[in-house]
């Protein structure tokens, strides 16, 4: 019996390192806060792939969306990775400004008026600067990702002046909305995701703003909102980040390989986002939505009238943070 034991103990233990690759194979926990069929996921999907492929199976992601992990609750998830209790989360500037009130910086109203402009802070000294305020509180930045351009949509009327925002419920994700909201007269509800769709269908908020590739078409937000102006207020970039524990307990060949997976594949969630926005008005639209596109002279009424909500938290994150950010944006860095 005891001879057999042995047998069968050495047969799953051979077996193991068959499928696994290594006795030292591990499981890690990545949290993201969206459904699973956002680019979030697939951005997810993608690095998880390409860790296990990049540690010759030495290494399994799991992805829990909707923030399973920390109870639905989408501000938590970074703070749990800052202090090792989660090992990855993607997760958008706006759900860390509780933890980190600097990375509202990315999100100011009608700071940028393009993917350019976008691109040259997150690949450039400004998203240096990020992550090494981040890293400040636990949390290694792999790469930067991509929410993207924040829309509004309502279940009312065509919104084309500020003055139609007025008295609407908007739900918003996080402080910094609350101001903005505010300052355009409606009444803002900070609101996990995971609760909103319910309460857009409930009619508990009247609207929310979120992008048109990775939020609004993949979750479906059309079902329960009439109505949509992509005025491009607000950009919201993703960060695919590490516990700084963990990824100093890993050799540097590990790290290169977990670096190289987050580079390309937030580069892979980029693109997705950025195309099914591309095509996503027209969707829209077939799927019985009213889009309003609203012209230079509407844009810089919601300009001007966010303006007390973008001094006040450029105030909060920092002048001379912000001034980075300007100057990268305006070609003045150096």
């Amino acid at each position: 019996m005891t001879l057999s034991l042995k047998a069968l103990a050495a047969a799953i233990s051979i077996a193991a390192l068959t499928a696994g690759g290594s006795a030292s194979a591990e499981t890690l926990r990545l949290t993201h806060n969206t459904s699973d069929t956002t680019t979030w996921q697939k951005g997810a999907q993608r690095f998880a792939e390409l860790v296990d492929e990049g540690t010759g199976g030495d290494t399994t992601i799991r992805i829990f969306p909707n923030a399973q992990l920390t109870g639905g609750d989408q501000m938590k998830q970074s703070e749990m990775v800052g202090r090792g209790a989660l090992d990855f989360v993607l997760t958008s500037a706006i759900n860390v400004t509780p933890l980190v009130p600097e990375m509202a910086v990315f999100s100011l109203p009608y700071l940028y008026a393009n993917y350019d402009e976008v691109d040259a802070t997150t690949q450039g000294a400004p998203g240096e600067k990020m992550a090494e305020i981040l890293g400040e509180h636990g949390i290694k930045v792999l790469a930067w990702g991509e929410n993207g351009f924040r829309e509004v949509t309502n279940s009312k009327h065509p919104i084309k002046t500020p003055d139609d925002l007025k008295g609407l419920k908007m739900r918003v994700a996080g402080p910094m909305y609350i101001d903005v909201m505010n300052a355009l007269g409606a009444n803002p509800q900070q609101m996990q995701w995971a609760e909103t769709f319910s309460a857009l269908q409930q009619g508990v908020v009247d609207g929310q703003e979120n992008p048109i590739g990775a939020v609004i078409i993949p979750q479906r937000v059309y079902e329960v909102q009439k109505y949509i102006t992509p005025w491009h207020y607000s950009y919201d970039p993703l960060f695919l980040g590490v516990s700084q524990k963990l990824w100093d307990s890993w050799d540097a060949d590990k790290q290169a390989a977990v670096q190289k997976a987050a580079t390309e594949a937030m580069a892979y969630q980029i693109e997705v986002s950025r195309e099914d926005t591309a095509s996503g008005l027209d969707y829209l639209k077939e799927q019985g939505m009213e889009v309003y596109e609203p012209t230079e002279d509407d844009i810089a009424a919601f300009r001007a009238a966010t303006k007390p909500a973008f001094d006040t938290w450029a105030t909060k994150v920092g002048p001379d943070l912000v001034a980075t950010f300007q100057d990268t944006i305006s070609g003045k860095a150096d």
